[in-house]
Order: C-alpha cells, then sequence, then structure tokens
C-alpha cells in the first residue's frame, strides 16, 4: 500500500484495483486501506451508498451521486479535478492527504460509463503519481463480470490483470507496462492505449517495462503503430532479452526497445 512521510514530501502514492465477487471482501479491504490512512494523518472517504459496519475509525461516507454523475458517465478531466481540489482542501484543513475507497460499480454498468471511467482512470493516475491522494477501486465481478473489470483492473498499478499499463512518477518515464502481453490480451492491450492517451513530456515516449514479464511480436507491433498515428517515438526499456531482438527483425519505425540485449 502506499506510504506517506509526514514531514516531507509525499511518496508515490497507491492506486489499487480490486475485483471482487463478495462486497464483504471490498468492505475489509477498504478498512485496511483506509486505517493506514488514518495512521497516516489523512482525510479518509468511504465512497458507497451505504457506511460500513463495525469498524473502529468512521470514514466520511461519500455517496457515488455526491461525486459522481448520478446515472451518467464521468468527465474523466473534471473527475480529477473535483478529486485533485478534494485533496487541496484536505490538506489546508490540516489532513497530509487525502485517501478514498470507492465502490465503484455503479458508476460502470453501461458501455458508455465503463469506456469514461477507464479514460478517467489514467488520468487520475498521472495526478497520483504527484499528489497525496491514494484511492482503491473496488468493482463486483459477480455484477460486471470479468471481461468488464478487466478493462478497468489494467489500468491500475495494483491490481491482478495480466497486464497493467500506469503512470509513473515523472523522473521515471511517461508511463509503465507490467505483466504480460500476448495473443490472449492483444485487444484489450490496444483498447486500453487507446483510453490512457498517452503523452511525452518531452521529447519521446518513454516507457518503463521493468514490470513486464512478458511481451509478445503483435504487442510491439501494436506500440509501433500507437506511436506512428501520434507522430512520437516511443522507447521501451525492458530487462527482457526477446523484445529487443525482436524490434530489430521487425524493422519497427515508431519504437525502440532498450536493454536486455
Amino acid at each position: 500500500m502506499a506510504e506517506t512521510i509526514r514531514n516531507g514530501p509525499p511518496r508515490p502514492y497507491g492506486h489499487v484495483c480490486l475485483a471482487y465477487d463478495d462486497p464483504a471482501t471490498f468492505e475489509a479491504a477498504a478498512r485496511d486501506f483506509l486505517a493506514e490512512g488514518v495512521a497516516a494523518g489523512e482525510r479518509v472517504w468511504y465512497l458507497a451508498s451505504e457506511p460500513p459496519c463495525g469498524w473502529d475509525f468512521r470514514p466520511d461516507l461519500i455517496r457515488p451521486g455526491d461525486h459522481y454523475p448520478a446515472g451518467g458517465a464521468i468527465d474523466p478531466v473534471r473527475g480529477v479535478e473535483a478529486y485533485a481540489a478534494a485533496t487541496r482542501q484536505a490538506l489546508a484543513d490540516g489532513y497530509s492527504g487525502l485517501r478514498v475507497a470507492a465502490a465503484a460499480t455503479p458508476l460502470v454498468r453501461t458501455p458508455a460509463q465503463l469506456d469514461a471511467f477507464a479514460r478517467y482512470e489514467h488520468i487520475v493516475d498521472r495526478y497520483m503519481r504527484t499528489h497525496p491522494f491514494a484511492a482503491l477501486c473496488g468493482f463486483d465481478r459477480a455484477e460486471l463480470g470479468a471481461a468488464a473489470v478487466e478493462e478497468l483492473a489494467c489500468l491500475h498499478p495494483q491490481s491482478d490483470a495480466p497486464f497493467r499499463l500506469y503512470a509513473t512518477p515523472p523522473a521515471i518515464a511517461d508511463a509503465g507496462l507490467a505483466g504480460d502481453l500476448d495473443m490472449a490480451t492483444r485487444d484489450l492491450f490496444a483498447r486500453t492505449l487507446e483510453r490512457a492517451e498517452l503523452r511525452p513530456a518531452a521529447g519521446d515516449l518513454m516507457i518503463d517495462g521493468a514490470g513486464l514479464a512478458f511481451i509478445d511480436h503483435n504487442s510491439l507491433l501494436d506500440l509501433d503503430a500507437y506511436a506512428r498515428r501520434r507522430g512520437v517515438t516511443a522507447v521501451l526499456r525492458t530487462p527482457l532479452f526477446s523484445p529487443a531482438h525482436l524490434a530489430e527483425l521487425l524493422e519497427l519505425t515508431a519504437l525502440r526497445v532498450e536493454g536486455g540485449r
């Protein structure tokens, strides 16, 4: 989970996705996640329809309609701006940051809601890299289905998705990739890239692949095409040996693979 330094700058905060089949699983995880925030002097929000039961502390109860559009799709930029304002207010009130456990299933029930929320996930992830804000996003797999939940989970640095595309601290890269990218994930990876709308801070689009366990040639081709459509050169840094070799064989024009030779 995320760590906070009380008398210094915050370390990169946590963005966790929990896919669950039993709501009690989310409530238990939310309790542990928010208890860390209480210990760190953070303001803690429990975003759900009903308050939790039996906890030894009381988080602020934020109902979904209080913070998100009721029944509609989130505006990704405005959604992040709302949390940025809440984080600033928490700091002004003497807290060390803001931490939220969100039972987010009601916010992604329709295809339009899911698409907008997935786009929002990467923007808010970028915000978390440099601000004292942390979030646990819970999605009911029994209600939404495993495939829908995977579309959201893969945009979190901490989840059980087969791969993760996430924001990194600016000093490291523009984005990070972890997990396994293969034929089974190809369609989801392409959709995730489009939703994330990766952008370079300066020059090349730097991607930290330190957490990659495997990436196949199709995923390299898709990264190359993605970068080419945006008129940038993407640079994938990974300790794996095969991606650099594959990139040379494929003669990619908009993707360069560094490391692992």
